[in-house]
């Protein structure tokens, strides 16, 4: 007779989107709802915190029952309820923790809590039975810029992450000084298309010989001052820029974050003896990242596969915190109704 499969009710509202998932032992997707909230804050130019939480809660019962209805399950073919708890917007990942411990109540279902970094790992390699590790497993999104010594779902090891600005947040910041619109990935990846990578030298910092740690506040400061000039008090050039400038710039600046990226990835491979390499998180979308990166791993010996998170699991989603609930509940890795949402992790 065949062993019933283990369903995980995945709940993410770490930042702007209200998602849910029912996934099947780790690795089969019955369900993923996510409520974009990208309209609500656009205009902003970035995630405001209070509308971000509004929203979340207009959404959430919508976007479960959804996921639901979806997976065409009920209350009964649920083992148990992941969610998001930590890192993110307190304001945020309340919404959906309250929401996972009232059904785990309710429905009598073991409650599991999941790091929203850990679960951007997952995202990457949950469709692989057997991958070599260790591996380096490099997160780049909006709030975090991470890597890790990934021996196993359960046991990822940090090795380094941003001292200040995260890439994403850096390409926000810079989508909105050439007047490009938000989300500023996607932008500054469609307006680079027709740019030179080498037209402006923006800087590239390494932090040390030895730093696994990143920053891309100077590289972002570059940027400014480029179109604003040094002492900021230059009329704004971008007004005045060609269409080819603004690519020019805005191809140099997503080539020196990329640089970056792969020359720390290669320093961690080189650190643990890695023969695999992981990319998740929303930055990971980014087809020059991707192509960097697999050029490293082809041309670099000792790694001999990359595993990257596929697109519609880069940005925030429930079925990576779903699918890393199976592996805690596997670990029978509970937590109680006390659990609470943290803004760090």
């Amino acid at each position: 007779m065949q062993e019933r499969c283990i369903n995980i009710l995945g709940i993410e509202t770490s930042c702007d989107e209200t998602a849910a998932a029912v996934v099947a032992d780790g690795h089969t997707v019955k369900s993923s709802v996510v409520a974009s909230q990208t309209k609500l804050h656009e205009k902003y130019g970035g995630v405001v915190p209070e509308i971000a939480s509004r929203a979340h809660i207009e959404n959430i019962y919508q976007v479960i029952t959804e996921a639901m209805e979806q997976a065409k399950i009920n209350k009964d073919d649920i083992d148990a309820i992941a969610v998001a708890n930590q890192p993110g917007l307190t304001i945020a990942l309340v919404v959906g923790v309250t929401a996972a411990k009232t059904l785990s109540f309710a429905w009598d279902k073991p409650l599991i809590a999941i790091n929203h970094l850990h679960a951007h790992l997952q995202s990457a390699i949950m469709a692989e039975e057997k991958p070599k590790l260790p591996a380096v497993a490099l997160i780049v999104s909006g709030g975090h810029t991470c890597l890790y010594d990934y021996h196993s779902p359960l046991q990822p090891k940090l090795l380094g992450s941003t001292i200040d600005d995260a890439a994403g947040e850096a390409f926000d910041k810079v989508a909105t000084i050439l007047r490009l619109p938000y989300p500023g990935g996607p932008s500054i990846e469609k307006t680079a298309e027709k740019g030179n990578p080498k037209a402006i030298k923006f800087p590239r910092s390494m932090l040390g010989r030895d730093s696994l740690d990143f920053s891309f506040s100077g590289i972002k400061t570059a940027v400014l001052y480029h179109c604003r000039g040094q002492d900021m008090k230059g009329e704004d050039k971008v007004e005045s820029m060609s269409e080819q400038e603004i690519a020019d710039v805005a191809s140099s600046f997503q080539a020196a974050v990329i640089d970056v990226l792969v020359k720390k990835t290669k320093r961690a491979v080189e650190r643990i003896g890695a023969e695999t390499v992981l990319l998740g998180g929303g930055v990971a979308a980014n087809s020059h990242l991707r192509t960097a990166l697999q050029k490293l791993c082809d041309s670099y010996k000792p790694v001999k596969k990359l595993f990257v998170a596929p697109k519609q699991y880069c940005t925030d989603n429930a079925v990576m915190v779903a699918s890393l609930g199976y592996h805690k509940f596997k670990a029978e890795l509970f937590a109680d109704l006390t659990l609470e949402p943290k803004a760090t992790g």
